[in-house]
């Protein structure tokens, strides 16, 4: 098996690790194989491919897009640290409101698996950081949303209080004020 794929507190959300071999060129590892993670529970066509480079300190996000355009996403970091934050939105749902995070790197060769009906964001822990991401639905504008990243009922523990933000971001609306179409359905 290529990867390794554990439940997060949120159990929707997924971490996985890519098994890399290393010789002395370098190393080599999947990061996605179709079969596994069909295999695994995570059933998503990926349609489309984002690439983000950023400065330590920049936090991007809370974002997602609203149905019928949702995005799952699954993301990395190829070069550098990153915090990655995922928060469920989904309306009824038992973790509603909650986040879960993992630092992500190009040294530890994990994965965040997010599915449809969360938000997300990301926070530059290292010098600079190149950040990729795969997503099931192409890039809707009409359809973006997002939530303010130091939302109190959210409270996520971000590394910074002073992030370098888009001007969108410092904007975006609180959870409770956010245009958000998505009902827990389990």
């Amino acid at each position: 098996m290529t990867f390794s794929f554990l439940n997060l507190k949120i159990p929707d959300v997924k971490l996985i690790i890519a098994k890399h071999y290393v010789d002395e060129r370098g190393y080599f590892l999947e990061s996605y194989k179709e079969s596994e993670f069909f295999r695994n529970g995570i059933n998503v066509k990926f349609l489309q491919d984002n690439f983000s480079h950023s400065v330590k300190g920049a936090l991007r996000g809370l974002h997602y897009q609203k149905n019928p355009k949702a995005q799952a996403k699954l993301v990395t970091a190829l070069k550098g640290e990153i915090f990655d934050v995922a928060v469920d939105i989904r309306k009824n749902s038992p973790t509603f409101g909650q986040w879960v995070g993992e630092i992500l790197s190009e040294k530890n060769h994990k994965l965040l698996y997010i599915p449809e009906g969360f938000a997300h964001g990301f926070c530059v822990l290292s010098e600079e950081a190149d950040v990729l991401y795969k997503v099931n639905q192409e890039y809707s504008p009409e359809d973006e949303r997002g939530i303010v990243w130091n939302d109190p009922e959210i409270n996520i523990t971000w590394s910074t209080n002073k992030p370098i933000l888009h001007e969108k971001d410092s904007l975006l609306p609180t959870l409770k004020n956010a245009e958000n179409n998505f009902i827990y359905l389990h």
